[in-house]
């Protein structure tokens, strides 16, 4: 089990993944906005997703987990 965590305090702007979708490592699933840039946040590994915890407009700390990966 991966998961996909808050690099920076942030918030998230966009979910781009779906529970269930297949993802291949260094995939974007995540975009945030962090000091006033857009960045994309990336799978650590492959594998399906089992869990969305990051909801659009939310702000995260840093290590927040935002999506599990099975």
């Amino acid at each position: 089990m991966a998961e996909v965590t808050m690099p920076m305090n942030g918030k998230v702007i966009e979910v781009k993944v779906g529970l269930g979708d297949a993802v291949e490592e260094d995939a974007e699933v995540v975009i945030i906005e962090a000091m006033k840039m857009e960045l994309p946040v990336v799978a650590p590994a492959s594998g399906a997703v089992k869990e969305i915890k990051a909801q659009v407009g939310q702000s995260y700390q840093v290590g927040d987990v935002l999506v599990v990966i099975e």
